[in-house]
């Protein structure tokens, strides 16, 4: 740890606190779960901060049983002395003032995650009450708010013997949609963190359920990697890490191939996730391209190829974090999901390009594997090419450019109508019948699907059971897929409540994942969730989802001259059954399917339906007391 005064010449005030109550979306992205999960990440950002300056390494974080979460560093500690131009401590300035904080010159923090320098102010102003705690100078202060305005005076609570910071608080449930944390949400982001800053240990304890979750990764980012392709089958054993320093900017990236064909890249600046990428991204996209081209090129490997790799093609399979650190990052909004830096992208391209260029020349064996799996990509994506333009004639030829099997809905408007994806013939025809045909659309699946996992491009666009679902969504699938040109705005798949279903429905999430994920991050894919059980009698009936409601409605109902049905699949229902239990908005149950934690979700994609059987194996055994109700 370095020796450094932090004190209250180091806060510069920019303005006032403006009403952030009023427009929280402009600060935290929004009131739901997302803008709820903001707040933690604005705070333990603060800690972030004091590691990447040198005085902290261990960062607690405890859902606390009466809703409030708690974030403790053993930094510097916020402080606490006078502020010299409006005459209160330090650490009220901080919570109180919008923009105000040490993050404005370069003496206190060269680099930071938290530029705007709203953070804390911001959670401060959206909880019901927050509690501070500082640990410094061998004495614990303490400072209390409510909605934003300090109700006591920074105090000396007692001794102490460490230094740093403990910040909770409790959201204001007046204006979040929901004030329920979630445990594998945070782990997401803390997870990360603890990959971006090597050796930095960060705790999560959730007291509702005593859960822990313990991260330190000595390793940084090449432990990332690992972990991302831990269920894969790697090109080469230990991923490439190539670093650079810059006129101030920091930058490593580290990469490895897999045997797979999905990329699979993230980007962080500052320990932000850009999820929308940015300079960093584009200049390790194009140096990466510019290597494997100019080492296919001197040796001279395309001789007999009538089709040269896109960066696309080089991209198959990797699996890449890419990270820059900066003195002056410029975002895009305070929720910095984009990168903007132009000077960035020049230096981020050159390193690559000349560090790869060394790597392969030092590495041949590496080197062939990449640029044969470059090539191979590029015969695929050609193949694919005649492929989509094959799907495209047999549409307009054969049906008008909708599959025949479709049942199309009479509304034009996307966002009214949905599609129905439903197991077999038999059950499609009950769909088919008793849906309202004003807004919902009906296509029937049959046969083994294809699994999308193991498949290039070329073989999915050529399969007859996926054709149909790309043509009836109409938005194209892969790089070319728009969400805005899908002709339905719900998709639901409708299979049965038995293994073969199961099956089927991790099939298509998986396809919708590895070829239009935005389908999923736009929250337009659900599964239809069909009754297990038909409780009767007489004329009163009840339709339940489990053994345990069936018994509770034949206690409700009587014993004597209940009928118990029990169904095995779709098939088995009627028109009218199918209808009012299934596909009745007004009765329907359906599963949302999200996507919150992307690098656990291409993990599980990979587990299940990747070529590795022992994870999967090891997947049910931990996991097989948690099914209820499944048909086998």
């Amino acid at each position: 740890m370095h020796e450094s005064n932090y004190t209250a010449s180091n806060i510069k005030v920019l303005k006032g606190l403006e009403a952030v109550r009023k427009r929280p979306a402009m600060y935290i992205g929004g009131t739901s779960e997302r803008g709820l999960h903001h707040l933690v990440y604005e705070v333990v950002d603060n800690s972030i901060d004091e590691a990447l300056a040198g005085y902290c390494d261990l960062i607690k974080v405890t859902l606390k049983t009466d809703g409030s979460v708690e974030v403790d560093d053993n930094g510097r500690g916020i402080p606490v002395d006078i502020h010299k131009d409006l005459g209160v401590p330090a650490v009220q300035v901080v919570l109180t003032v919008l923009h105000a904080g040490g993050k404005f010159d370069d003496k206190s923090y060269k680099v930071s995650g938290g530029l705007h320098g709203v953070g804390v102010s911001v959670v401060n102003a959206l909880s019901e009450w927050m509690d501070v705690r500082i640990h410094k100078d061998g004495k614990l202060y303490q400072m209390r708010l409510e909605r934003g305005i300090p109700v006591s005076e920074l105090k000396v609570l007692s001794d102490t013997n460490r230094n740093g910071t403990v910040v909770t608080f409790k959201p204001d449930a007046t204006i979040f949609e929901t004030v329920e944390f979630s445990f594998d949400y945070l782990t997401t982001r803390l997870r990360e963190l603890a990959f971006l800053n090597s050796g930095v240990r960060i705790i999560l304890h959730d007291q509702r359920t005593e859960r822990i979750h313990d991260f330190k990764y000595d390793g940084g980012i090449i432990s990332f990697v690992e972990y991302l392709n831990q269920n894969k089958k790697p090109l080469y054993q230990k991923p490439i890490f190539i670093s650079a320093q810059k006129d101030g900017m920091e930058f490593e990236v580290a990469l490895q191939y897999n045997e797979g064909y999905q990329e699979n890249i993230f980007s962080f600046a500052n320990n932000i996730n850009t999820i929308e990428g940015g300079t960093h991204l584009s200049g390790f996209k194009s140096g990466l391209t510019r290597a494997v081209n100019a080492y296919i090129k001197n040796a001279d490997l395309l001789k007999n190829e009538k089709v040269s790799p896109s960066g696309e093609d080089i991209r198959e399979g990797l699996t890449a974090v890419v990270s820059v650190k900066i003195g002056d990052p410029q975002f895009e909004g305070q929720t910095k999901t984009k990168l903007q830096n132009s000077d960035v992208e020049g230096i981020v391209n050159s390193s690559v390009y000349e560090k790869l260029m060394v790597f392969f020349e030092e590495h041949p064996a590496e080197a062939k594997n990449i640029t044969t799996k470059s090539i191979m990509a590029a015969r695929s994506r050609e193949a694919a090419r005649k492929a989509r333009e094959l799907t495209r004639r047999k549409s307009v030829l054969e049906s008008g450019s909708l599959p025949g099997k479709l049942a199309d809905c009479t509304l034009n408007d996307p966002e009214k109508t949905e599609l129905f994806l439903v197991e077999g013939d038999s059950a499609g025809g009950s769909a088919k019948q008793g849906r309202d045909r004003a807004y919902q659309a009906i296509l029937p699946l049959w046969g083994k699907m294809l699994n999308t996992e193991k498949a290039r491009v070329d073989k999915v666009l050529n399969n007859d059971k996926i054709q149909p679902v790309i043509l009836a969504l109409g938005a194209g699938i892969g790089q070319e897929f728009d969400v805005s040109k899908l002709r339905y705005h719900k998709v639901i798949i409708m299979a049965d409540a038995d293994v073969d279903g199961a099956h089927i429905a991790t099939l298509l999430m998986t396809f919708f994942y590895r070829y239009m994920k935005p389908l999923i991050e736009d929250g337009k894919l659900y599964i239809a969730k069909p009754p297990l059980f038909l409780v009767r009698k007489g004329k009163q009936k009840r339709y339940v989802f489990s053994e345990a409601e069936r018994d509770a409605a034949v206690a409700e109902l009587g014993d004597k001259g209940v009928f118990i049905q029990r169904y095995k699949g779709l098939g088995e229902m009627n028109a009218e059954q199918l209808w009012e239990t299934t596909m009745d908005p007004a009765n329907r149950f359906m599963i949302s399917i999200k996507m919150d934690d992307a690098i656990e979700a291409d993990r599980m994609f990979t587990i299940l339906m990747g070529d590795e059987v022992e994870p999967r194996r090891d997947f049910i055994q931990a996991n097989a007391t948690y099914v209820q109700n499944l048909d086998v």
